[in-house]
């Protein structure tokens, strides 16, 4: 197996990494091996924004909407001149 120094290491890190590895009931360099191999070991994550928030809600599960119910469209403003043939407008489409 190869080996690792880490110089210039932080104090604070040093007793967090001290403290997380009695927690665990691991030696300091135990704790080191396990948190290097996860950190390598972790997949990519989503890409964009919303397989990101997907993602970290999923395990909540999902919820249920109740959706309004839906009224009629309305006719838009001036509508009655379109259908009376008063207005001047005329489009043709052509393929060539």
């Amino acid at each position: 197996m190869a080996s690792i120094t880490i110089r210039n290491l932080d104090d604070d890190v040093k007793v967090r990494l001290r403290k997380r590895a009695a927690g665990h009931g691991r030696s300091m360099e135990e704790e080191a091996r396990v948190i290097l191999r996860e950190a390598v070991e972790r997949k990519e994550g989503p890409v964009n924004l919303a397989s990101a928030i997907r993602a970290r809600i999923a395990p909540l599960g999902g919820v249920e909407l109740e959706l309004p119910s839906r009224e009629p469209m309305r006719e838009p403003h001036g509508a009655n001149s379109y259908a009376t043939g008063s207005a001047a407008a005329s489009v043709t489409f052509e393929s060539s």
